[in-house]
């Protein structure tokens, strides 16, 4: 956890989740291939069952907070953090968020494994919006924190998920985002760089300007980078509060 806990209430809203809920349509019956799916739905043999990830979710994240998202496997954790990231529309409710959004989310999803790892910058770079000029002023930043100077010009097809979100978290942090989303990136790669990730990751905190979400199995870790912590429990909004509360409660229902 951060050393000092600040009053982030006076500060101005940088997410705004009022009364989410997310539907999906799940198929009633596991159907093995998609031929069978779609002779079935042809057929109108084929029947659906609402599945909600998310029920009725409301909270407010201030400028500069770091907030936890934590919550059993299944529970809807990363389906916020895709809300939120504009990912994904929520069924019911809305989200405003006031500026720009870095998302580390499925890491190098966007990527071109057909492409070299050169090419794979420029081109992710565009998605978030870079210029050819500013990738150009920083590829060397980039593949310097990612530490694959020698792999520039190979194929991505030939790179290990851990080396591929390296690049990918290398170009969604050279600049300051007023707002990061994190979902299990620090869990990629080895023990080393998720270190030099989770650095930069407390550079951006220190800064007192960037707006942090994190998404980690891992208690410790939420308790070390965050100073809240939201609880969401199979799609139910189950506290809120400061993280060393929030995660003595998430503890104790193992216990």
């Amino acid at each position: 956890m951060t050393e000092s806990v600040v009053d982030y209430s006076e500060q101005p809203l940088a997410v705004e989740v009022d009364d989410v809920t997310m539907i999906f349509n799940m198929a009633s019956e596991s159907l093995t291939n998609l031929k069978e799916y779609f002779i079935k739905l042809a057929k109108h043999e084929l029947f659906f069952e609402e599945f909600r990830a998310l029920k009725h979710i409301s909270f407010d994240i201030h400028r500069g907070e770091v907030v936890g998202l934590v919550g059993t496997n299944g529970s809807g954790k990363s389906t916020m953090l895709k809300i939120i990231a504009g990912v994904l529309e929520p069924s019911e409710g809305s989200v405003k968020v006031h500026g720009n959004i870095a998302p580390l989310i499925e890491l190098g999803a966007g990527f071109d494994p057909e492409l070299t790892a050169r090419e794979n910058i420029y081109l992710n770079g565009a998605l978030l919006g870079y210029t050819k000029e500013f990738i150009d002023a920083n590829f060397d930043g980039i593949i310097e924190f990612a530490e694959l100077q020698n792999f520039v010009d190979m194929p991505l097809k030939n790179f290990s998920s851990g080396m591929v979100a390296r690049i990918a978290f290398a170009i969604a942090t050279i600049t300051e985002p007023d707002i990061l989303i994190v979902d299990e990136t620090l869990s990629v790669g080895d023990v080393f760089f998720q270190q030099k990730c989770e650095a930069r990751i407390q550079h951006f905190i220190q800064s007192g300007d960037v707006t942090v979400l994190f998404v980690s199995h891992s208690m410790e870790q939420v308790e070390r980078i965050c100073q809240r912590a939201v609880w969401i429990e199979k799609g139910d909004l189950r506290m809120d509060g400061p993280v060393d509360e929030v995660c003595k409660a998430y503890r104790e229902q193992f216990n």
